[in-house]
Formats: C-alpha cells, sequence, structure tokens
C-alpha cells in the first residue's frame, strides 16, 4: 500500500523532485525559453573548446619543451598535471564566483570567466617553457567560473516539467565544444610543418607552434562574451550593484533599499542561505554523485590520448596527433547525439537513480577495453578489429555521460531555496573541481608507474581506474529512489 503523499515525511528517502507518478495530476510542460536557453548552450561551448583543445597535442608539446629530458613515461606524469592545475586551482575559487553570482547577479560572473578563458589561453600558445604553461593553467582554471554559473542559470530558466529535457540539452553544447577541440587542437598544431605551403615562411608559427590552436578558443572566447554582454538576460535578481565591491566604493555608499531589491513580502527562505546550511544530506549525496562521475570521465579522458599516444610496445596504440584528435572529436559528436537524442527517454524509463548507475556501470567495459587495445596490437597491429574496438568504448563513453544530467538535476532539486542555487552549484563545483584535480594527476602517475615500473604487469592504472568507478558506484546507491 503506497503512502499518502501529503502526509510524507521529509527524509533521505524524499523525492527531491516529484516526478509525475507522484503528483496528483500530470502538469503540462512548460514550453523552454529557447531564444535565452540557446544563447546559454553557444555560451557553454567555449569552455569544453578550451579544455579539450590541448589534449591531442600535450603530449607532443610536453616533449617539445624537454621538461622529460627523453623519459617517455614522465610524459603521462606532466600531462596530467597540465590537466589537474586548471582544476585545484577552479577548486579555490569556483564557489565563490557561484556565491557572488548570489548577489551581483550570473551575467558579470560569465563575463569575467569568458574574459578569463580567452586570456589564459592566449597565454598558453605564446608559452615556451613548462613554468609559463604551469602560469597559463592556473589563470584559465583562476578565473572561470562559468561552470556553475550556467548550470544555476538553467535551474532558474527551467521548472520541475522541462527541467529533464533542458539537461538533456546541455551535454550537446558541451559535446559541441568537445568536438572542435581536439579537431582544433589535432589539425592546427604546428602549422608550418603541416601546412607548409600556407605557414611555412611565417616565422612567428615557426617559434610558437601551438599559438594557432589556442588561438581559436580564445578567439571564440572573445566573440561568446561580446554576445553575452549584449543579448543574454539576467536570470536572477543581484542583492547589490557590482561597483560595491570595489573597495573605493564602499566609503562612499551607505546602505539603501537598493541592496536588497526584493518584495516587501520577502522572507528569509528568499535570501541566500549560510555556508553551513548546504552541509545537509541531500546536498553531499547529489554533489557525491557529481564528483563521483566526474572523477571517472576526467581519469578516463586524461589516461586516453596519453594511452593512444603512446608507443604500443610500452602499452599504448602509437597513434598520430591527428588521428587522436579524429578520434576524440568522433567521442564528442556521438555524445551530443546521443544526449538529446536518448536521455529524456531513458529518464522516464528507468528513473533518475537506476539511469545513473547504469550509466556509470558503463565506465568498466571502457576501461577494460584499454589493454584489451593493446593486447590487440600487439598481437595482430592496428587492425580493423582495433578501431571496432575503439567505436565500441566512445559509444560507451557516451553511455557514462548521462550520469551528469542526472547528477545536475539531483543538485538544483537539492538547494536550500531559490535564491541559494548558485551557492550550491558552486559548492557542487569546488568538490567536483578538486576530484578533477585528483583524477588527472593520479590517473597519468599511475599510467607512467605502469610503464616504468610494469606493476601488475603494466595494468595498475585499469585497477586505479576500475577502483574510481567502484566508488562514484557506492555514492551513487545512496541517491533518493525517485526525483
Amino acid at each position: 500500500m503506497s503512502p499518502d503523499p501529503t502526509s510524507q515525511q521529509l527524509d533521505e528517502e524524499t523525492p527531491l523532485l516529484q516526478s509525475e507518478g507522484n503528483t496528483p495530476a500530470k502538469k503540462p510542460q512548460t514550453p523552454l525559453p529557447w531564444r535565452q536557453f540557446s544563447m546559454l548552450l553557444v555560451l557553454q561551448i567555449a569552455e569544453p573548446m578550451t579544455s579539450q583543445v590541448i589534449s591531442p597535442f600535450a603530449p607532443q608539446l610536453i616533449r617539445d619543451i624537454g621538461i622529460t629530458h627523453g623519459d617517455e613515461a614522465l610524459v603521462s606524469f606532466y600531462v596530467g598535471l597540465l590537466h589537474s592545475l586548471f582544476f585545484a586551482t577552479e577548486a579555490l575559487t569556483i564557489f565563490h564566483w557561484s556565491r557572488l553570482s548570489d548577489y551581483i547577479g550570473r551575467k558579470p560572473v560569465l563575463l569575467i570567466g569568458l574574459f578569463g578563458l580567452s586570456l589564459s589561453m592566449f597565454c598558453f600558445g605564446l608559452s615556451k617553457t613548462f613554468w609559463s604553461l604551469v602560469i597559463s593553467r592556473c589563470l584559465n582554471g583562476a578565473l572561470n567560473g562559468n561552470i556553475g554559473v550556467m548550470k544555476s542559470m538553467t535551474a532558474e530558466m527551467t521548472d520541475s516539467t522541462n527541467m529533464a529535457r533542458a539537461w538533456a540539452f546541455l551535454p550537446l553544447a558541451w559535446s559541441s565544444g568537445s568536438t572542435l577541440g581536439p579537431l582544433i587542437g589535432g589539425g592546427l598544431a604546428r602549422p608550418a610543418d603541416r601546412f607548409p605551403n600556407i605557414f611555412g615562411d611565417s616565422e612567428f608559427m615557426k617559434k610558437y607552434p601551438y599559438f594557432l590552436p589556442c588561438a581559436v578558443p580564445a578567439t571564440v572566447s572573445a566573440l561568446t562574451w561580446i554576445i553575452a554582454f549584449l543579448y543574454l538576460k539576467e536570470t536572477t535578481t543581484p542583492r547589490m550593484n557590482i561597483s560595491q565591491l570595489l573597495p573605493w566604493k564602499k566609503r562612499k555608499i551607505s546602505p539603501s533599499p537598493t541592496l536588497e531589491p526584493l518584495p516587501v513580502s520577502s522572507s528569509i527562505s528568499d535570501k541566500p542561505v549560510p555556508i553551513r546550511a548546504l552541509f545537509v544530506r541531500r546536498v553531499l549525496i547529489a554533489t557525491g554523485s557529481y564528483a563521483g562521475i566526474a572523477l571517472v570521465d576526467i581519469a578516463f579522458r586524461t589516461v586516453q590520448p596519453v594511452f593512444y599516444a603512446t608507443p604500443i610496445s610500452l602499452g599504448g596504440l602509437g597513434l598520430d596527433t591527428p588521428t587522436i584528435g579524429t578520434i576524440l572529436a568522433l567521442q564528442g559528436i556521438l555524445n551530443g547525439a546521443m544526449q538529446p537524442l536518448a536521455f529524456a527517454r531513458l529518464y522516464n524509463i528507468m528513473g533518475a537513480k537506476k539511469l545513473w548507475l547504469f550509466a556509470v556501470t558503463c565506465a568498466l567495459p571502457v576501461v577494460a577495453l584499454l589493454p584489451t587495445l593493446n593486447t590487440l596490437a600487439r598481437s595482430s597491429g592496428i587492425v580493423q578489429s582495433t578501431w571496432y574496438l575503439v567505436v565500441l568504448q566512445v559509444v560507451l563513453m557516451g553511455c557514462t555521460n548521462f550520469a551528469y544530467g542526472i547528477s545536475f538535476m539531483y543538485i538544483a532539486a537539492a538547494s536550500p531555496n531559490r535564491a541559494s542555487v548558485g551557492a550550491t552549484n558552486g559548492f557542487a563545483q569546488v568538490i567536483v573541481s578538486i576530484m578533477r584535480a585528483v583524477g588527472p594527476a593520479a590517473a597519468n602517475s599511475a599510467f607512467s608507474i605502469s610503464i616504468e615500473k610494469q606493476y601488475l604487469g603494466g595494468n595498475l592504472v585499469y585497477c586505479v581506474m576500475v577502483g574510481m568507478v567502484c566508488m562514484a558506484m557506492g555514492v551513487g546507491i545512496l541517491l533518493p529512489r525517485t526525483m
């Protein structure tokens, strides 16, 4: 006998969002605000493009700057470090950006983030030493507050009837950037060598062989900044003017009602809650689900191009940079197609928790295919069956990414109130950024040790990655049964 919905108590088993089956009458679906939402999708392309553009050429870049002194086993370590630095610095700042957006609005923080993406990528392309790469990557992470802010804006543009539909489209934007990034990085790296008729006489391109692929996403970020500035509308009510944050302005501005532009009937429930109010079970579990899938995903994505670039005799596939870029682009295309076509349907069939667990379980064969591919390459070389397995791995990785949309929905629903959506997303992003900082360093260090020391027959890294998947599934089991 099912309990009366009106008599249910709020506990860890209470659905965070009522599903259609738990409501007395089915609500009509609210249309998505496509004009503003599509603009948000376009803006989101800049970030994954910036993040993924270095993946195809990062191993060769590390070799070129000479930091490894010819030790191939160290290439993976330094590539992982470059990826980790972005998320480590982001973890230190992302909550403050998201929390700030609850007060001054989403749009100003979004504009600062786009400016940071553009500036840092131009700096990265002009870097000639490892430490300049480090500074550029840290700048990229520290100035980027877009991740949490965009999720907050999506939550504020939608309601319970169209939220699943909106979250199904967000991965399409991310995948578009993830597709374009590797294509740009793999196709435009070292242009003087690849396109001698066009860039062969350019001393600048010879001196800075990776500037061109970095300049493209930097320019895209600059263009999207203009779009956001001119056309994007604010989705929340700012509680103070950005000028009030400037130290020389604070002494000149006296308290006035403009600091709290709220209706007279507003109550404390309409205001951002203290940080300590975020440390509750439903927020922590929702955040843990996001952190779990992010750890699994980033560990694989940083090992994947290094595995493809590593010689077959050392445990990889020995592919060149353009081929790696093509594979990563294919992965982005398939993921982008699968999310809007299948996510909402699978969500309606399986429910939130089952779909999340199914998605994360798909990561197990994704990891298992890495040593399988190397074993096949050692025995037969790069044959047709090798490419079949690569495609299978890419498809399964697309299934794994279904977990992201579910986690985003859980986090949006877990927010203590609507005024604290930014803080909740910021808190979740801090934890995720820490995981994304740990993941590349841990996985790529394990890959380097696997090559150098041959622990567990060279398979230590895959055992580490399987352990990450199991940890994520352990958190996912704690999610509420329905949403």
